[in-house]
Order: structure tokens, then sequence, then C-alpha cells
């Protein structure tokens, strides 16, 4: 690019710049210095490639979605939450809310990420566990008891019962009497990651895109705030993928998300700002810059010249991202304060949308207040005290950074092609890159190749060329045992009181009524959202919902492989 279009360009992002609304905060460095809010070439010098880097709130978006950066408006920090049951969880809320935390992120229970109620055989022993046990509306109410929905974003971590819980989420809305239209958040529901690497589905895959769709419509037409898919790398990269992995099969699932929208007939200029991402934020600092960096800039690139977007919004990849729970250790669990920090600040660094900052003590269990509190001071740290909002994309720029940038993208994209290969040649009922996702799934592609890369990464831990400070180096401590919040077994004894009574208490006929009523849906090409939504109103549990589904649909059992 030569020096008269750098120009150029600087005088269009200044001029939206001036016209964009700032916080009001110091953007001074901690010694005063006047400092400017993006840094380019030298002015009067030419720069070969600028184009990829561009400015920020320009496409390809590298350097970030807005021109202001982080001085219009901060990330959210938007702490993971959840133990025990509705009325713990609302208290644990409260308390981050109330410490300065800008929206929540619901953590549900293994039976509830299952679909199953606290009283099935299968929760035994898992109430409450993991995350807080949701069973029927009423939990949800109790959940968000005293919290305005309209006035807090919410984000919800479940994936294969998303649709019946996201609609227990909407009548816990309407029963405190919120405008629908005025909810604002995020719903996980992307399928592919589980049969990619996390393991909770319900049913085949088909099915699920079903209700997906489903779900995309009934939001963009009746709640367009909310964005009813967050497309999840971190539990691919949790389980094992490298960072070009996680970005590449993420950003395939996500393609494959719009390629059902428009095999919808939806306007992809209006649904895919409805689609958002999650990532992780590992260790390698720059490499995660890099990752985030170039994650935008691919899904700007392809929703323009594949699928046809002209909107500027259906260009943005908002992004939330969570430090890496894989990299914290039981050993010396104080060091996890640490890297929590690091991964955090390359989150920041590569201008995430949204974050969450891990406890020292998750390792071990669920957060103690105190852990908590710990993790929620760690963003506030980075947001008010060490001048990383001053600056949009203050990497940018530096060879390191956009080679690495440069590397993950070109690496990503021979993955994208790969994909689209194993869908074949032949027609696509729904789109190529969702063919060759199906396909990947069942031949067991995409878990080949991150057991692979999991493999590698633990042989590299066992020689020694890899380090993990109290693990494989520095194993000397000083350190006391953590003390650690348990789950006690009265959960799981209250909550299934708790359901009995609302079961005895509810009107069988009409919960029976209204589920025979969305399988009937089912069997048609009608929307299941407003079926579901009656049934839940009309209080039939998570499971019963999910079980009259898996009756219909079946449930799905992942081959063989060795």
């Amino acid at each position: 690019m030569n020096a008269d279009e750098i120009a150029a360009g600087r005088a269009r992002w200044q001029a939206r710049y001036d016209a964009a609304r700032k916080r009001d905060a110091d953007f001074t460095t901690l010694s005063g210095t006047t400092v400017q809010p993006v840094y380019g070439p030298p002015e009067g010098t030419a720069y070969p490639g600028f184009e990829r880097i561009g400015w920020p709130g320009e496409f390809p978006y590298t350097r970030g979605l807005h021109p202001t950066g982080y001085r219009g408006r901060a990330w959210t920090i938007r702490q993971f939450a959840g133990f025990g049951n509705a009325q713990q969880t609302n208290e644990r809320y409260k308390m981050i809310l109330g410490a300065g935390g800008g929206g929540l992120s619901v953590a549900f229970d293994m039976p509830t990420l299952m679909g199953r109620d606290s009283d099935d055989p299968q929760a035994l022993g898992e109430v409450g566990h993991c995350g807080v046990a949701v069973d029927t509306a009423a939990d949800m109410e109790t959940l968000f008891d005293g919290i305005d929905l309209a006035g807090v974003t919410t984000s919800m971590t479940i994936s294969g019962p998303a649709v019946p819980v996201f609609c227990m989420y909407l009548v816990a809305a309407e029963r405190q009497g919120v405008d629908l239209s005025r909810l604002d958040g995020t719903l996980q529901t992307d399928i592919f990651k589980e049969y990619i690497a996390q393991k909770e589905w319900l049913f085949d895959p088909e099915p699920h895109l079903r209700l997906i769709g489903d779900l995309m419509e009934y939001c963009a037409a009746e709640i367009p705030r909310y964005k009813p898919l967050s497309v999840s790398g971190y539990h691919i990269r949790e389980a094992g993928s490298t960072a070009a992995q996680e970005l590449a099969y993420t950003l395939a699932d996500g393609f494959g998300y719009v390629e059902l929208g428009l095999s919808r007939g939806l306007d992809v200029n209006v649904f895919a700002p409805g689609l958002s991402f999650f990532f992780d934020a590992h260790l390698d600092f720059f490499e995660e810059i890099a990752k985030f960096r170039a994650a935008r800039r691919i899904w700007a690139r392809w929703l323009r010249d594949v699928y046809g977007a002209t909107s500027e919004k259906a260009l943005w990849l908002r992004f939330h991202t969570q430090t890496a729970g894989v990299s914290l250790t039981a050993q010396q669990p104080v060091n996890n304060v640490v890297r929590t920090a690091v991964e955090a600040l390359a989150a920041v660094l590569g201008g995430t949308n949204s974050l969450h900052t891990n406890a020292l003590d998750e390792t071990l269990a669920l957060p103690t207040d105190e852990s908590a509190e710990i993790a929620l001071r760690t963003q506030q740290v980075l947001m008010e005290e060490i001048g990383v909002t001053n600056v949009a994309d203050p990497l940018g720029g530096s060879w390191y950074v956009e080679a690495l940038t440069d590397a993950i993208e070109a690496e990503a994209e021979a993955i994208f092609a790969r994909i689209r290969q194993l869908g074949g040649e032949g027609p696509h009922q729904i789109g190529p890159m969702t063919s060759g996702i199906l396909r990947g799934i069942e031949d067991g592609w995409f878990t080949g190749h991150i057991a692979e890369s999991a493999f590698t990464y633990q042989q590299a831990l066992e020689k020694g060329d890899k380090k993990i400070v109290g693990v494989n180096c520095h194993t000397g401590t000083t350190a006391k045992e953590l003390e650690i919040l348990r789950i006690s077994h009265e959960v799981e004894l209250e909550q299934r009181r708790v359901l009995a009574e609302r079961k005895a208490a509810r009107d069988d006929a009409a919960v029976t009524a209204a589920v025979q009523r969305m399988v009937e849906v089912s069997r048609t090409g009608g929307n299941m959202i407003p079926p579901m939504l009656d049934a839940v109103r009309a209080e039939a549990t998570l499971g019963e919902i999910c079980d009259a589904l898996r009756a219909e649909w079946g449930t799905y059992r992942e081959p063989a492989r060795f």
C-alpha cells in the first residue's frame, strides 16, 4: 500500500473516531504522557501489504471492530458461574454484579447439560456439582430473582438442550414482565463442537440443526438483540487442539451455521450479526493475540466474498474469551493466578469483546467466593490500572505479531479447504462446509487430528521440552492446601424434593397436551420454538421435553474408533 492510500485510510479512521462516543476516562500513561488512540506507519511512508492490517473499525477488521478500540467501550466482564441449586447461584450472581461484573454467564450441571432432570437415575450424584441444576422455568425464575433480565446481558453455556433451556429463560423473563425484544446475550447452541470435542449431544446432527435453524429464525424475528448461536472453539482447544486447529474448526463451524441460515431463506445481513464466537486464551501469549486478529480477518473476508454479506455488522466477528482451564494446575495452584492474568491480557490485546477469567482453584473444584473475587479483580486490574485500553491494537505492525497472524490464517485456510474436500463434489443439502463438517464428524477426522495434537504436546511435556512450573520444573513449594468449595449431597435431595412438589402441583393434562403438540410440530416444517415455549409455560420439565424428542428422533451414539 502506498503512502497516499495509507494517508487516506488514516483520514477515514480519524473521521469515524471523532464522530464516535468515547468513555469518560483518562487515556494517558501512568506518567501522564498523552498517547494516540491508534498507531500506524509513519506519515508519508509506504507499507506493502498494509491493507491486511488496516485501521480499527475498517475491513478486514484485523485491528478491531470499532475505530475507538476500548476507548469507546471496554470489554464486558462476564464471569462464568453456576453451582448447587438456583438460589445458591443467584447469590453468587448478585455478588459478581455487586463487585463490578458487567454480564452473567451460566454454568449448568451435567444432568442439565445432557437434558435430564435432577430425579433421573442417570443424574444420581451429579446434581449441582459442575454447575447449577435447572429442571423447570421456576428454577430459571429463581436463578435470576432480583436481577433485571432486560438490564444485564446473559450468556448460557449449553448446546444439546440449549433450545428448551432458552425457552425457560424466555418464560422467566416473561414472568418478570420483561419485553422479550429487549433481551440481550448469547446462547451457545453450537452442536458441531459437541461431536468434535465436548461430547454432550442428545440426537443425531440433523435434528439438532433443525432446532438451531428454528431458533435462528425465531430470534431474528422476535428477539433481534439476542445472539442465538455462540460458536465455541473453547472446548475444541481444551480437548487438545493447536491454536490454528481451534481457529479453523471453529470458523468452519460458523460457516456451517451461515449455510444453515441461508438454506432457510434467511438474509445473511440479518442473521449473521446474531452469530458470536467463544475462544480459548491459552498460554502462548503472542500466538493467542495473532489467533484473535486472524479470526476477525478470515470471518470478514469469507462472509463478504463467499456468503455475500454486504452490511458491516454481518462481517463483524464478535467473540467472548475464557482463559484456558486446561492450563491450570493442581500443583501449586496459586501459580494459576499468574497464568490467568497473562492469558486474559492476550485476549484483551487481541481485542476480545467479553472475557471470563478462571479462578485459581478450578482445577480442583468450583470456585469459592474468594477465588471468584480474585478472578474478577484480575480483569479489573487489567481494565483500570495498566493502560491497555488506551490504544487500539497496540501490537499492530509488530513484525512478529503480523507474521504469526499471517501464518495462523494460512494454516486455517488450508484446513478449510480440506474440510470442504471431505464433503465431496456432489450436491450439498445445506452447503459445502456443512457437508464437510458432517462427514468429518462421521469419519472421526476432527477427533483424530485433535488427539494427535494432544499426544504431541503430552510427549513434549514428558520429555521436558515444554515446561509447566510446579509440574515438571520448579516443583518445590511452601504452599498450603487450599480450602475448596464442596457441594453437599443435600443439594441433590432438596432439588429432587422441590421438583416433586412442582410436578404434583401442576396440571398434568396441560403438560401432556403441550408436549404432544410440540412433537406434532416436529413432524412438520413448522418452527418448534412457539410450541416448546407453551410446554415450558405449562411447567413441563427439561427432561420431559428432551425425552419426548429423544423418543421421536432417537439418540446419537458415536461410532467406536481406535
